[in-house]
C-alpha cells in the first residue's frame, strides 16, 4: 500500500458501513409478516361487508391515507436505524406531519359539531378493542422487521426496535382498515395511533436486548 493511500485510510477513519444485503434477505420475511397478518385479519376479524360502499366516502380514504403514509413512514425509519451513520433528521417531519394533518381536520370537524356530537366522533363503537386489535395484527409484522434488523447493524437499539414496532403497527393499521366499521378521523386520529403506540413501546422496551449484536 502507498503511504499516501494509508494516509487517506487513516484520515477517513474506518468504514463501518454493513455489506451490502441481498434484497430478498429482507423482503421474504418481511412479505410472509405482512401475508400473516392479513390473514389474521380475515380469520378474526374479515372484511367489514359495506367496504364497497365505505369506499365511496372520503373519510374511509383519508383513514387509509393516514396509515399508509406512517407505514411509509415508520418503515423509512426502521431501513435507517438499521444501519450506522444514515440521515434521520428529517424522520420526526414524516412521522410527525400526517399525525399533525389529521388531528386538525378532527379538530374542524370537532369545532363544527353539535356538543352532543362530539362524544361519538371521539369514541365510536369499538374503542376498547381498537387499538389492541391493531397491536395484535402488527405481531407477525413486528417479529419479521426485528428479525431483518438483526441481521443488520442497527446501533441506536431502542429507537430501532421503536421503529421496527412503529412501522409494523401503521401496517397493521392499514390493514385493519378493511375490517374497521369506524369513520371519524377523530376517532382515527386518537386510537388507531394508540394502537400503532403499542408494538412503538414494545419495541423500544426490548430493542437493546433483542437487536444487540
Amino acid at each position: 500500500m502507498k503511504t499516501d493511500d494509508l494516509i487517506m485510510m487513516l484520515s477517513s477513519g474506518p468504514d463501518v458501513r454493513p455489506a451490502p444485503r441481498p434484497l430478498t434477505a429482507s423482503l421474504l420475511p418481511l412479505s410472509a409478516g405482512l401475508l400473516a397478518c392479513v390473514v389474521l385479519m380475515l380469520v378474526l376479524l374479515g372484511v367489514r361487508s359495506d367496504l364497497m360502499q365505505a369506499t365511496a366516502l372520503p373519510a374511509f380514504w383519508l383513514k387509509v391515507s393516514f396509515s399508509a403514509l406512517l407505514a411509509w413512514a415508520g418503515w423509512l425509519a426502521a431501513k435507517r436505524l438499521a444501519a450506522p451513520g444514515a440521515r434521520t433528521a428529517a424522520l420526526p417531519l414524516y412521522l410527525g406531519a400526517p399525525v399533525v394533518a389529521l388531528w386538525c381536520v378532527a379538530a374542524i370537524l370537532l369545532w363544527q359539531a353539535g356538543p352532543e356530537a362530539r362524544t361519538p366522533l371521539f369514541w365510536g363503537a369499538t374503542w376498547r378493542y381498537c387499538p389492541l386489535l391493531i397491536a395484535l395484527l402488527s405481531m407477525p409484522l413486528f417479529v419479521a422487521a426485528l428479525r431483518v434488523m438483526r441481521s443488520l447493524a442497527p446501533t441506536r437499539l431502542r429507537l430501532a426496535g421503536a421503529a421496527a414496532g412503529f412501522a409494523a403497527g401503521a401496517t397493521a393499521a392499514l390493514v385493519y382498515c378493511l375490517h374497521c366499521p369506524e369513520m371519524s378521523p377523530v376517532f382515527v386520529g386518537f386510537w388507531y395511533l394508540l394502537g400503532m403506540l403499542i408494538p412503538t413501546a414494545l419495541g423500544a422496551l426490548i430493542g437493546r436486548r433483542v437487536l444487540a449484536w
